[in-house]
């Protein structure tokens, strides 16, 4: 099969299109025949290198976490999908999505009205915004600021929190301000001048900060909360060093993939899809993630 391979790290360049071969399920894996994969901004870390200390990788590798597609092969013991059924979820490491075949023991089903490439777009910024609202302990009446809120993770973030109860003040390029506010939450600037402009939104201050971009806007968050407390990062190294929370993986019950995409299909939700790559152009989807302002999710498509 055909998957997009790193044999060294570095740039989108390292990237090449290569012959692998056809991964087998093993106990209570599927195997899925990719027709659509997201490039979230950990992929262009991982293969940069820069994230080898926290996510080790052996090369050569096949980046990509979230898979759209077609069971084509069952593990012994899977019983809740059948060969021919659209699924989507994560890809089990080693076999990463960003091929035509991959493997996955954390999938569901994809729903009537929804198509491959919305769904590939939900698993990890639905599982990721669920969390770290979660950890926050966002509820009714509070004030949370999102930096990141016109990105993938951070749109879903808004909405949910909103449906929380929560009042939101999300942080966003001039060109996501409209997007941001018809998601319901009241957009600011990135920046200097942050803490003044968002003390002038919430005189009363803001109950807790989730930190989607990474772009440095941990030291301002605490002087907005006084201190370190509620506050939580996916994206920002110096978390460690200013004793911020920096959550990175599941920490409570397994994920419901299934109620989250329903919810899509009813107009509760909604995700953006910011571009649509071949296979052959993978380097430029990278690089669109890296850049850090695609506005939405970034696919890949065999």
């Amino acid at each position: 099969m055909k998957a997009i391979v790193i044999d060294r790290f570095g740039g989108p360049e390292v990237l090449r299109l290569s012959d692998v071969p056809l991964p087998d399920p093993g106990p209570g894996q599927i195997r899925v025949q990719v027709r659509a994969a997201s490039v979230v901004p950990l992929d262009g870390k991982i293969r940069s290198g820069v994230m080898e200390q926290m996510f080790p990788t052996p090369l050569p590798a096949i980046l990509g976490r979230e898979v759209a597609g077609i069971v084509d092969a069952l593990g012994d013991g899977v019983t809740d999908v059948a060969v021919g059924d659209r699924v989507f979820g994560w890809s089990d490491p080693p076999a990463g999505s960003h091929a035509e075949h991959t493997l996955s023991s954390r999938y569901a089903v994809i729903p009537e009205g929804l198509d491959f490439a919305t769904a590939v777009s939900l698993p990890v910024s639905g599982e990721t915004a669920t969390r770290v609202l979660d950890q926050l302990a966002i509820g009714d009446g509070e004030t949370l600021l999102i930096h990141g809120a016109s990105g993938a993770v951070g749109e879903l973030a808004v909405q949910l929190a909103v449906a929380r109860g929560a009042t939101v003040i999300g942080t966003t390029s001039a060109a996501g301000a409209e997007r941001v506010r018809a998601l319901g939450a009241v957009p600011t600037g990135y920046g200097p001048g942050l803490v003044e402009r968002v003390r002038e939104l919430a005189p009363k201050g803001v109950d807790a900060v989730f930190d989607a971009a990474g772009k440095g806007a941990l030291p301002d968050s605490i002087e907005l909360r006084g201190g370190t407390g509620r506050i939580v990062t996916i994206a920002d190294p110096a978390a460690q060093g200013l004793g911020v929370a920096f959550s990175s993986g599941p920490t409570g019950p397994a994920f419901d993939l299934g109620t989250l995409a329903k919810r899509v299909v009813l107009g509760e939700l909604t995700t953006t899809i910011a571009a649509t790559f071949p296979f052959t152009d993978a380097a430029e989807a990278q690089r669109l993630s890296d850049g850090g302002h695609a506005g939405g999710k970034v696919i890949l498509v065999p």
